[in-house]
């Protein structure tokens, strides 16, 4: 290894106690590759096996808790136990070379796709119109009832145990990009008039608190709890870091293991408020108070941009995601001192196709996930 790249190589305590062996996350990466009913594929068991090599903590995509919350085609599920014998080879292939393997549970919300989801439903916390994931016309979401609220809070304890039962090492709550958990915090999704609306973070922090429950229940002490979120949107009135600050001033009071900040950029900056023109993870940083270990990501391409975020001082942990697609050994030929060896640019004519299964490359392919490519 170059010495210079030891720091992204040092263990990173878990305030549960568990040790990650160094500071690379595989990010949670939409696949598409799952069997239609959201059971594992062999293809998807193999592609993120791969992809698990030599992280120290890695991620699922995104599966979904509930029927009604399923918002990508061969989206991965964790809804019924009739997943759970699937999740034991994905827990499996992750865990293969010694990462710890945490699911992401998940839950679309509005953003449901009604072309996948029972009755062609979409619910959230308030009615709206918008289109989804590869959607040619938007559609149309309903409010969730209270009931449903209820059920939905449930799903996600219920995922957990399924979770432990199939050998993981944990769970990460997704509370990003604008899914139920995030809807429910942001003030342009969450318009109610109830409960739910009065105090946005309730929902958040009752998923928080059923989690947490059924990982003690069915699951040890070194049972790996994370959250992600996004820390600002686009939309007006929406989430912003003052909203954010409140978010992380709850979450860092709750058993929690690990932050995972959802950026496309991990240098962006604030833009608006009062603390605009500020790197969002310089404020993060700051708030969490060393409590918990934040995970950044967002345009890591290569070696040194990844030590230049954790020399910054303002995140533990590097989620690696594009490059992980493009180069499935990132990590392993970071360590061997073969750094120049990875490849991070997408070559449409790569007769290997990255060693991505189908459906993820021609997403790859359509430019779902923007990377620098060879015929730009």
């Amino acid at each position: 290894m170059n010495e210079k790249y030891a720091p992204l190589f040092e263990t990173v305590p878990l305030p549960n106690g568990v040790e990650l062996r160094n500071r690379f996350v595989l990010a949670p990466m939409t696949h598409v590759t799952s069997n239609d009913d959201g059971t594992a594929s062999n293809a998807e068991i193999e592609y993120i096996g791969k992809r698990s090599r030599g992280m120290g903590l890695a991620l699922t995509a995104a599966s979904n808790v509930t029927d009604l919350g399923k918002a990508f085609p061969g989206q991965p599920s964790i809804a019924h136990d009739s997943d759970i014998e699937g999740l034991k080879k994905v827990a499996q292939a992750m865990k293969a070379d010694g990462a710890k393997a945490v699911v992401q549970i998940h839950h679309g919300g509005v953003q449901a796709l009604p072309e996948l989801t029972p009755g062609g439903d979409s619910a959230g916390p308030s009615p709206i119109t918008m289109q989804s994931f590869d959607e040619a016309e938007p559609h149309d979401a309903r409010e969730i009832t209270e009931s449903e609220i209820e059920e939905t809070i449930k799903a996600f304890g219920e995922a957990t145990r399924r979770a432990a039962e199939a050998g993981f090492d944990g769970v990460e709550i997704h509370g990003a990009n604008h899914y139920i958990i995030h809807q429910f915090v942001s003030p342009y999704f969450n318009k109610r008039m109830d409960k739910w609306g009065e105090d946005r973070y309730l929902f958040a922090m009752e998923v928080v608190d059923e989690v947490v429950k059924a990982a003690r229940t069915h699951a040890g002490d070194d049972f790996i709890i994370g959250y992600r979120f996004s820390p600002e949107e686009p939309q007006s009135p929406g989430i912003d870091m003052e909203i954010t600050e409140t978010l992380i001033g709850k979450l860092v009071e709750k058993p929690l293991d690990y932050l995972h900040v959802s950026l496309f950029d991990i240098h962006s900056e604030t833009r608006d408020g009062k603390y605009a023109g500020i790197e969002r993870v310089e404020l993060l940083h700051k708030w969490i108070g060393g409590r918990m270990p934040l995970i950044g990501i967002g345009s890591i391409f290569t070696p040194d941009q990844a030590l230049e975020a954790i020399e910054a001082g303002n995140v533990d942990l590097i989620a690696i995601g594009r490059a992980a697609l493009l180069d499935h050994e990132f990590v392993k030929k970071t360590e061997a001192g073969r750094e120049d060896e990875i490849i991070n640019v997408f070559d449409p004519d790569k007769k290997d196709k990255h060693e991505l299964p189908e459906p993820l490359w021609q997403q790859f392919y359509k430019g779902f996930y923007p990377v620098p490519r060879t015929d730009q």
